[in-house]
Order: structure tokens, then sequence, then C-alpha cells
């Protein structure tokens, strides 16, 4: 038996593509470039939340064709996580419909991560630009998906879909990371966001930084077996700036309104309203090639 969407995101979809105003693009006549993927759930993830900057303009007005791109991307899901399951496949369509039920939601964070990059971003020149262009939004799109199917114990599959949003972007965000709103990665090669890490509201996070363990614990009585299903990585606070190249490591909490400077090595706690900075760095010398 085949899948079909049957619930009602469909619906809610079109009355938020109907919802959006400027910045939004809101033009419908416009053509974009072909941007292919190698895996069918991107450029179906991508159509579904911003038809008008992915060519999906029919589905804009028709809850219909929006339901038959839902159940496509329902096909998908189904395939991946039935390829990892024990369960039936006809057991697996509950799963599959409650993820796509979520899409609205998703969408609706999806914007404020648009406002947060525009607003966090002096070269950003348009919202169509930061969600056709920017490796942090395609990141986070997918990320939001997997994190779903991630808490619906479909782990592999989730990690799957988080491995190649990093091969796409040089962002990896493991999808058992909780991210709240209003989150921008600038740049963002070489991102990493560990398992267990959470991220509040209105978080900043630049290019090579690592939210990560800073240890690994033994399991007990197994032989070179790192345990598991333990808290490995910190918990970053409201309206944080993590600058290009710092760790933050281990199970530390960041506080709200705090400032970490480029390059910092970061494993204590650290308080709401403080900046961590190198305060010392390395003196530079020149001297002439001739």
């Amino acid at each position: 038996m085949g899948y079909e969407y049957s619930g009602d995101a469909h619906g809610e979809l079109v009355e938020s593509y109907r919802a959006d105003e400027p910045p939004f693009p809101t033009d419908t006549s416009r053509n974009y470039p072909r941007r292919d993927s190698l895996r069918d759930e991107p450029p179906l993830l991508k159509q579904l939340l911003f038809p008008q900057c992915w060519n999906a303009t029919e589905l804009l007005d028709d809850p219909d064709e929006t339901r038959a791109r839902l159940t496509e991307l329902g096909i998908c899901i189904h395939k991946g996580i039935t390829a990892y399951s024990g369960h039936d496949a006809d057991d697996l369509t509950a799963t599959v419909d409650r993820t796509l039920d979520q899409l609205p939601a998703i969408r609706r964070h999806l914007k404020k991560d648009v406002e947060a990059a525009y607003k966090g971003d002096p070269a950003a020149k348009s919202y169509c630009e930061i969600i056709r262009s920017y490796p942090g939004f395609h990141a986070i799109l997918t990320h939001r998906v997997a994190h779903i199917l991630y808490e619906e114990d479909r782990f592999k599959y989730a990690r799957e879909l988080a491995e190649y949003s990093k091969v796409e972007t040089g962002i990896d965000i493991h999808p058992g990371a909780e991210i709240c709103e209003y989150f921008f990665v600038d740049h963002g090669t070489g991102v990493v966001i560990g398992e267990t890490a959470t991220v509040g509201d209105w978080v900043r996070i630049y290019q090579n930084v690592t939210l990560g363990a800073l240890h690994f614990e033994e399991e007990e009585g197994e032989n070179h077996m790192l345990a598991k299903d333990y808290k490995r990585h910190p918990d970053i606070g409201d309206h944080v700036v993590i600058g290009a190249g710092s760790n933050v490591l281990g199970p530390v909490e960041i506080g709200d309104h705090v400032s970490i400077g480029a390059n910092s090595w970061v494993t204590d706690d650290v308080p709401d309203n403080t900046s961590v900075f190198i305060s010392d760095h390395p003196d530079q010398e020149r001297k002439s090639n001739r």
C-alpha cells in the first residue's frame, strides 16, 4: 500500500502562503535558476515551505496541489523510515502524518529564522537571497524537520537527512539538538552542534564554531565502548553571539545576552550579560620578503 497524506497541513500551508507580506517574497512571476539535489526531500521541503522562491507558485492558491506535494514528500519520508524499521510499512504512516502536520509550524519558525538572518547580517540584501542562498538557512530548514523525526524515534533516517544537509552546507547539526527561534548561522562552514546541545532565541553563530563535548565517559564493563544517552553538550541562552573559531565544550550553561569573542575556548559556565574574549593575542611580527 502506498502512502497518501490525509491530514490538514495543505490547507494551513496555503493560508500561510496567502498571508505572506513583504519583505517576504510575494512576486509570483519570477522563474529562478535550478538548484538540483541528489535527494528528493530537500527540493520538496523548499517548495512546500517557500514556494515563491522555488518555482512552485502553483501551490499558492491550490490546496489540492499542495496536498499532492505533501504526499510526494511523505512517500520519501515513509520510504526512509521504513528502510530503518522493523515495523510493517503501514504502521509507520502515522509517524509520517505527524511529521507533515508540523510543516505549517516549521514554516512559522523558519520565517523568524529568515528575519534573524536579515537583521544579523549587514551583507543581506533581501529575504529571498537568504532563503535561496544562505547555507545557514538551508541547514536550519532541514534540521527543523530532522529534529521532529528524531523526536519520533526515527533516529537513523533523521541522521541521514542531517548528514546530507552537512554535505550541502558544511554545517553539521545533529538532529537531536534543540534550537529555538530566530536562529542564524553566518557563513557557517565548519559549524558543529552536538546531539544534546540546546540553543535559545536570537542566537547568532559564525563559521568554525563547535558546540561540542569536552570529554567522553566510557560504558562500564564494556571494552572501548563510550557511554551514550547522557548530557555532553552546552546549553546556550537567549541573545547570544558566538564568534568565529570559538569552541564551547561540555555540559556548560551560557547565560542570556552573552558575547563570546572569536577563537575563544569556553569550558565553564558563563553568567548572563557577560562578554568572553581572548585578552592577550600573540604578538604579530612582520618582515620584508625582498
